[in-house]
């Protein structure tokens, strides 16, 4: 069986690192030849995964066809699907996701839980929108990712910054925590859902710090994030793997973000801290195998490892040699050669019994290793 995944950054390298276990042929279709899934030699083709007829070329002989990536040529999707080939997620739930405006109409259509919000073309519409009011999230319908294309607008002193593009305006809510939920689905119908996991987020960078597993809420809390996630998911009727990012908000409201129809950076930590990962979920739910045991073995953290700020250039990393003595300790290097600030480059999974343990060892991480330019 022949598997083509539209991406080859680190999600779809790990994702192959747990594939290799499996008597399946993984290849990848992605525009950067020296990005991370580049090292698997005839497995990776270099091309443009937005392109009509490059993707339709590179599905042809493949029975599956996922993604580690959303922004991806939908239409050559659905037209691989006509021809028998079995595309995860569906074409349609990508066609919804990718596109914030539809992904936030769907919510309401099914009565899920989400932030106040209203759709504009362009910024004359949104500056003569009667619902204007400050502080509002402007986010780009498409295209954005890893804290890119969404921005705060506090007061009318900020207009200036606001894109000329088709945009989601949200109210902006008051958050306590903000959370994730990874939910697996196999063609069967078989649903497995993680632990929810509690995001930190670097303000500057507006992307995953660090991130504790379990997430430190109360039972019922955590029975609403996972309830709320398992009916998201369920509504898309697609199998696959779901990440869906969840505020808290102070008042104990439960509100969706947004859904991400694949592997998730916020789970990164279930390859170390879960039976089964959440790329062995996803290998499983690809081939519809029976979704696996994902029980937690310990308490975890991963830190993300970024470039630092003012370098840009061949990577250089500093530090992990002091990490490698911590025991449950785990690095995690994606392989990428040129490092720019806020790059993600890698991450570092810690396992412990208790909060503080981990909670040290996430001090100790950001102390200790940094990415440079040589």
């Amino acid at each position: 069986m022949k598997i083509g995944i539209l991406g080859g950054g680190q999600l779809g390298r790990m994702f192959m690192q747990n594939a290799m276990n499996y008597p399946y042929e993984i290849y990848f279709l992605e525009p950067d030849d020296q990005a991370p899934c580049s090292l698997f030699g005839e497995y990776f083709t270099q091309g443009n995964f937005k392109d009509y007829r490059t993707v339709l070329d590179f599905g042809r002989d493949k029975d599956i066809l996922s993604i580690e990536i959303e922004n991806v040529n939908v239409s050559a999707l659905k037209e691989l699907q006509k021809q028998g080939k079995k595309i995860i997620p569906s074409p349609e739930c990508l066609e919804t996701i990718k596109d914030k405006g539809l992904q936030k109409e769907f919510y309401i259509h099914y009565n899920l839980p989400t932030a106040e919000f209203y759709l504009v073309e362009d910024k004359q519409e949104l500056l003569n929108h009667n619902s204007l009011s400050f502080p509002f999230i402007q986010k780009l319908r498409v295209g954005g990712y890893d804290g890119k294309g969404v921005q705060l607008i506090k007061s009318e002193a900020e207009l200036d910054k606001v894109w000329d593009e088709p945009s989601v305006i949200e109210k902006a809510v008051l958050i306590e925590k903000e959370l994730s939920v990874l939910v697996s689905k196999n063609e069967e119908g078989e649903m497995k859902v993680f632990d929810v996991v509690e995001m930190v987020f670097n303000e500057r960078l507006n992307l995953v710090d660090y991130l504790f597993s379990p997430a430190d809420v109360e039972p019922e809390i955590a029975e609403k994030a996972k309830e709320i996630s398992l009916k998201a998911v369920d509504s898309f009727q697609s199998e696959g793997i779901f990440c869906v990012e969840l505020f808290l908000l102070k008042n104990g409201v439960i509100l969706i973000n947004e859904i991400a129809p694949r592997v998730h950076n916020s789970g990164h930590q279930t390859i170390e801290a879960n039976v089964s990962s959440q790329y062995d979920q996803m290998l499983r739910a690809l081939v519809n195998l029976p979704l696996g045991d994902i029980s937690t073995r310990e308490f975890s953290a991963m830190v993300n490892l970024v470039g630092e700020p003012a370098h840009e250039g061949e990577a250089e990393y500093t530090g992990l040699d002091k990490l490698v003595s911590l025991p449950k300790t785990y690095i995690h290097v994606y392989g990428k050669k040129i490092t720019k600030p806020g790059r993600k480059m890698g991450h570092v999974t810690v396992l412990g019994k208790h909060k503080s343990e981990i909670e040290e060892k996430i001090r100790f991480i950001k102390s200790n290793v940094k990415i440079i330019s040589k």
